[in-house]
């Protein structure tokens, strides 16, 4: 499956949407809170999901007081958050497919004569 091509903003373009000077965009990746993707010939680009991250950067630095170092542990929190719940999705996937698999399985022994009976017991059927 192909990917549409996502859109990538330059340092000029998203310090002008934020009305902020590329300086400050600058000292937030020096202070690991963005890691914006780099062309062939060094210049910055920024994903969408990067101008999400500096409206949040923002939101907490002007609308709640917060410092950069708080923004920094507010952000890790965040991505090992998000981190745990695509591996607890991942394992209810693999969970679910295994519940499948077993269901499948049982039904196979139930045509065998076999009768799931209690806490993983089997009973052969009687013939009349």
């Amino acid at each position: 499956m192909v990917r549409p091509r996502q859109r990538r903003y330059s340092i000029s373009v998203v310090a002008e949407m934020f009305d902020l000077h590329p300086q400050t965009l600058r000292t937030y990746e020096r202070e690991g809170l963005l890691r914006p993707a780099r062309t062939v010939g060094n210049t910055r680009v920024y994903s969408q999901e990067d101008v999400e991250r500096i409206d949040l950067i923002l939101r907490l630095t002007k609308e709640l007081g917060v410092n950069l170092a708080g923004v920094e542990v507010i952000l890790n929190m965040r991505d090992r958050m998000e981190a745990m719940q695509r591996q607890a999705s991942e394992l209810l996937q693999a969970m679910a497919e295994r519940f499948d698999a077993e269901m499948k399985q049982w039904g196979e022994r139930a045509e065998e004569g076999l009768v799931p009976v209690g806490k993983g017991g089997l009973l052969r059927r009687r013939s009349l």
